[in-house]
């Protein structure tokens, strides 16, 4: 089958907030750029956040703005729901191929209406948005604020009743499209991969994945965010409101039996920020942090952290070693307090949350030749000096795909990459930017 193809002078693989914010940046100098993102939706994992530390701000708010920016950007051509097949190197940079999967329905047809949803006879749990804690029809619009708002269909869950078809005003029900393949000349590379967490049932002495009420930190931000499943934070159990929560630091980082020896950075912090939200939300609740050690290495991040001991959270320096229940279902947490003469306690609680670490989105090395360090994160040589520069000439990395950081490290390390992809084309190409020419889509 014959690829379509395009010409670019960057390709951005990753919608989330460092991928976004890159191809912005680049395509604000006059760049052309592809943003490659391999869900229906660019956003990445941000976009699901409740609010960011340490100045709570809603993450909906600053994420959104930018995923309609990039949708509709004259330099960004947006390709979401496809994903990169194969790279290689030409005399003019590289040649990515990129494989787009098809929804079932014509994009350009497709107004976001919804009236497909309201007519759809089947509900799947919504395990890519909310954990499988609630549903969504064979045919959806992925979330409320998803950019493209376009629909999509679960082909391999579809019954063909063919309500979908009846109901569309648009007629943009497509059950014959098949996956096409679009070929992309681009002069330099951006890698915004993402990442991520360690598996909360990973460590089997906690009891995830078996103790309903034993969740991980991204479930309590869908929890705590205002798009949320429940609107407001419920036991996965029975549905009430807990009066007790705990944390459980390091669940996912510094653990070497889980091949996770390295610091994740952002876990104390959001789970700081979590406490700080759920003492609002829940005024009676205890909230209990088990901790090692607190981590609070960006500016302002200490005096968060003052201000939730002044709120009341409790702060417990000690090491958890398992997590049991009772026959009502509330999680007990054995510990080990390190500050009381390593005195073992057990105490119970009604809600725990594993407060689990970054892994990488992906092995950079496969596709694009980009060797990892120790930790599997994209090797940056000289980091000091070229934040995002890879030992692949052309080839650039940022956001989490450089290593563990918060989503403010994201976005400098993301604007950082389009000024050294802006230098090198620069220096490489005279002729600066393409011509409206080569930027045309070409069928072969």
């Amino acid at each position: 089958m014959a690829a379509d193809r395009l010409q670019v002078d960057t390709i951005v693989i990753g919608g989330g907030i460092a991928g976004m914010q890159a191809a912005l940046d680049l395509a604000d100098q006059g760049y052309r750029v592809a943003l490659v993102e391999k869900n229906p939706s660019v956003g990445g994992k941000m976009i699901g956040l409740s609010k960011v530390f340490p100045t709570l701000d809603c993450c909906s708010c600053i994420t959104t703005p930018k995923m309609a920016a990039v949708a509709y950007h004259d330099n960004i051509d947006l390709l979401t729901y496809s994903e990169v097949q194969s790279v290689s190197r030409n005399e003019q940079g590289f040649v990515v191929q990129v494989l787009k999967k098809p929804r079932y329905v014509i994009d350009d047809a497709c107004t976001g209406c919804r009236s497909c949803e309201l007519v759809c006879p089947l509900d799947l749990p919504d395990d890519a948005n909310e954990f499988g804690r609630t549903a969504h029809r064979v045919i959806y619009v992925p979330f409320t604020t998803a950019v493209p708002q376009k629909a999509l269909i679960d082909i391999d869950q579809c019954v063909f009743c063919g309500k979908c078809l009846q109901a569309c005003p648009s007629d943009a029900i497509d059950f014959s499209q098949l996956p096409a393949f679009l070929e992309i000349q681009a002069r330099s590379i951006i890698l915004a991969t993402g990442y991520q967490v360690t598996r909360y049932d990973a460590k089997k002495q906690y009891g995830a994945g078996k103790l309903r009420n034993v969740i991980d930190g991204l479930m309590m931000e869908r929890l705590l965010a205002p798009t949320g499943p429940y609107g407001r934070v419920l036991r996965p159990s029975d549905g009430k409101q807990p009066a007790s929560i705990a944390y459980v630091q390091c669940a996912g980082s510094r653990d070497e039996t889980l091949g996770v020896p390295y610091c994740s950075r952002v876990c104390c912090m959001y789970a700081i920020k979590q406490a700080m939200l759920l003492s609002g939300m829940l005024p009676l609740a205890d909230i209990t942090i088990y901790y090692m050690d607190i981590r609070t290495f960006g500016k302002g991040y200490e005096q968060f952290y003052r201000s939730a001991q002044a709120m009341g959270i409790t702060f417990v320096k000690g090491k958890v070693a398992r997590i049991t229940e009772d026959a009502d279902q509330n999680p007990t947490v054995r510990v080990e307090l390190i500050d009381d003469h390593s005195q073992v306690v057990e105490r119970k609680h009604d809600l725990v949350v594993l407060s689990v670490g970054m892994l990488p989105g992906g092995d950079p090395q496969a596709l694009y030749g980009v060797p990892t360090s120790e930790d599997g994160f994209v090797r940056i040589p000289n980091y000091n000096v070229a934040p995002a520069t890879t030992t692949q000439e052309g080839v650039f990395a940022t956001g989490t795909a450089i290593g563990p950081m918060d989503i403010v490290d994201s976005i400098v390390t993301a604007s950082a990459a389009a000024a050294e992809v802006s230098a090198y084309l620069q220096s490489h190409y005279a002729a600066g930017s393409l011509t409206d020419a080569e930027r045309s889509l070409i069928h072969a």
